[in-house]
């Protein structure tokens, strides 16, 4: 049973290890843009894999800080956990993620899904910065669908759930998914498909592979906003939950239904005010651009682009 503590304001939610080929997890909440990241460990070996930390940006002075990966990083040393990897599953849009900076604090590599590539290709042409983005210099490794990797005696297997983002990707081990922005909490349905590259249909195909992985499997989502019938954050639960209350993909669904569902509810949303400060550091790997003659880094946003 997953059991909470704070540290100051931050919620951590631990879910221990239900068998043998099982992770321990931790989930740290992000209140300002509703992230959840993860620490996925091995219980016998202590390697952990970081999983979509954030660094914080302040939208409204363009600030950066660390508190978020302070607190990941508490924890970690809390634990004994040796971290062996610093995973994204996505280039997020409403954070910047923390894998630059978690590599200089751990020394562990980076690791993102291979699409990247197209993502960067296609954020080349919305900044109009023709020159930008090399993921293959700013990640140690680009992940392909089906691909695994080592996390101590455990495996961390790769599967490609886009339409959320055309590269995003889900990691497997043991009973436990993270399954990013392709999936709400059981009792709040899924999440939008309208960014660029997105795709109603092929995020509900995403959705179907993830719910047809064992039914006693924890999925752990990447965001929470909360309900109407609930304020405190949740974030795990099993596939068996998902088919049985999600309002969104629930068993008996129809895709069609969900589609017009889905797309009519994007159409009412906005960007997050993050995400095009977010994107041009994201696609360098968690990175500022080059430092200008002033010594300060600067952000370039389109206007009337979206």
């Amino acid at each position: 049973m997953a059991t909470d503590y704070t540290q100051g304001d931050r919620i951590v939610r631990y879910s221990p290890a239900g068998s043998s080929n099982s992770p321990e997890v931790w989930g740290l909440y992000e209140p300002e843009s509703g992230s959840v990241q993860y620490i996925c460990a091995d219980p016998s070996t202590r390697k952990a894999a970081l999983i979509d930390v954030v660094w914080d940006f302040d939208p409204k002075n363009a600030g950066t800080a660390q508190d978020s990966i302070d607190h990941v990083m508490r924890v970690v040393e809390q634990e004994g956990l040796a971290p062996a990897w610093i995973l994204d599953t996505h280039p997020h849009a409403d954070h910047f993620m923390a894998s630059a900076r978690l590599k200089e604090r751990t020394g562990a590599p980076t690791a993102i899904g291979e699409k990247v590539r197209e993502i960067a290709e296609l954020w080349r042409g919305y900044y109009h910065m023709p020159e930008a983005f090399d993921p293959s210099r700013d990640f140690d490794r680009l992940l392909a669908d089906g691909d695994t990797i080592e996390l101590g005696d455990l495996q961390i297997r790769v599967m490609l759930s886009p339409g959320h983002t055309l590269g995003s990707v889900s990691y497997v081990c043991g009973d436990a998914a993270f399954v990013h922005d392709t999936l709400m909490h059981a009792d709040a349905g899924t999440a939008r498909a309208d960014f660029p590259g997105g795709s109603a249909g092929e995020l509900w195909q995403s959705i179907q592979e993830i719910l047809s992985l064992p039914e006693n499997t924890r999925l752990f989502v990447g965001h929470d906003y909360g309900t109407d019938d609930r304020d405190a954050p949740a974030w795990e639960a099993t596939v068996a939950e998902h088919l049985a209350r999600n309002p969104h993909v629930k068993a008996g669904t129809r895709k069609e239904d969900w589609i017009k569902q889905r797309t009519e509810r994007d159409k009412t949303l906005s960007l997050p005010d993050r995400m095009l400060a977010a994107l041009q550091v994201n696609l360098r790997g968690g990175r500022l651009g080059e430092a200008e003659s002033d010594g300060n880094h600067y952000l370039k946003i389109p206007v009337n682009k979206f």
